[in-house]
This record gives C-alpha cells, structure tokens and sequence, in this order.
C-alpha cells in the first residue's frame, strides 16, 4: 500500500469516527483520545494530520462541500451550452452525492450541532445558481436574479431536507426523475381547484 493511500485511509477513518460520535455526543465534548479509539488509530498518527480535532472537522466540512459542487456542476462538463430540456435524470449527481456524505446530513439537518451551516449551504447554492443565471444564453421571463437564486436554492435545499428526514425513503435515481419532472413543470398550464383547496383548510392546526 502506498504512502498517498495509507494518509487517505487513515483520514477517511477518523472523519468518519468523527461523525459516528457526534451523533451521540456534543462535538464540544468529543475528545481526541475519542476519535483515536473510534478509528482505531493512534495519537500519532492523529497529530501527523492535524492539530486540533476542529481542524479535522473543517476537513471534512471542505469535503463535503467540494464534492456538493462538483456533484452539482457534473451536468454542465464537456459541453459549451447545455439545454435543460435535455436534462436527463442519470446526469443529476446531487442526490448521490447527498447520499454519499448521509451521516453528514443526517446530523447538520436532524440537530443543531453546526450552528450556521444551513444557511452556508444555502448560500452555496444561491452562488452555483446565479452562475446558472449569469451563464443563461436566452430568458423570456424578466425575473430579478437574487428572486431566482432564491426561489431555485432554498427550493432544493428544502427537497433535501425532506429527503433525508424521512430517511432516504427512495434511491437517489427517483429523487433524479421527480427534479427532472419539476425543472419541466410549466405552472402557467396549472389549475387550481379552490372549492378542493377550502375542503383541505382543516388540515392546518
């Protein structure tokens, strides 16, 4: 085994005892004699990576996120323009890449253990977004930017969300299909029953 693959599998472990601890116990209270023994490691090696286990969990957090926005950008690879109507379901990588990281997941989304980081997700999305924006060749509608960013990243954070609160009910591949279904939505061909709407008012208490 080689050096690069020792040091990738020594880190590996320990973000992912990282995560298996933190699901059970404050990260403030977690130790790194806790994340040895859970990786089955030693101090030394510990300290051959990183200093501190703050460092090791901003490690894993630029994973993460790295891999969230090349996951999200994988469409647009080896194309000069690319047409959304064309979007096919196995081209979204976004819900694998949620399900890759789903220990991560669970615990920023089920608990308050990364205070902040919801919003810095968000965040990402909006910027990923506005590139979208920004790179448009043609858009009929005259819709400010920062509404459109808004609209598209909240609204995938949001189905992730659900996603993995129900405990990664369906396979990536479905999630895939139903975006591609809603990206092809056109809502302007929408009709709304409202005497079923009233009929469905009593559900909120």
């Amino acid at each position: 085994m080689s050096v690069d693959r020792r040091i990738t599998k020594s880190k590996k472990a320990m973000k992912e005892a990282l995560l298996t601890l933190m699901k059970t116990k404050d990260f403030r209270k977690i130790t790194i004699t806790d994340i040895v023994k859970a990786s089955d490691l030693n101090r030394g090696t510990f300290y051959k990576h990183y200093q501190s286990k703050e460092e090791l969990l901003d490690d894993l957090i630029n994973e993460v996120l790295n891999d969230l926005i090349h996951s999200y950008e994988q469409p647009f690879e080896n194309t000069e323009r690319f047409f959304v109507k064309h979007l096919t379901p196995s081209a979204i990588k976004i819900f694998e890449h949620v399900k890759r990281y789903a220990s991560f997941y669970e615990i920023i989304i089920n608990s308050n253990v990364l205070p902040g980081f919801e919003k810095k997700l968000c965040d990402i999305f909006k910027m990923l977004a506005m590139k979208d924006v920004a790179a448009t060749v043609q858009r009929k509608e005259n819709i400010a930017p920062f509404i459109l960013t808004s609209f598209t990243a909240y609204g995938l954070y949001g189905i992730i969300v659900d996603w993995v609160q129900s405990g990664f009910a369906q396979s990536p591949q479905y999630m895939a299909e139903q975006l591609v279904k809603l990206l092809a939505v056109d809502f302007n061909n929408t009709i709304i029953d409202t005497t079923k709407r009233k009929d469905e008012s009593h559900i909120i208490h």
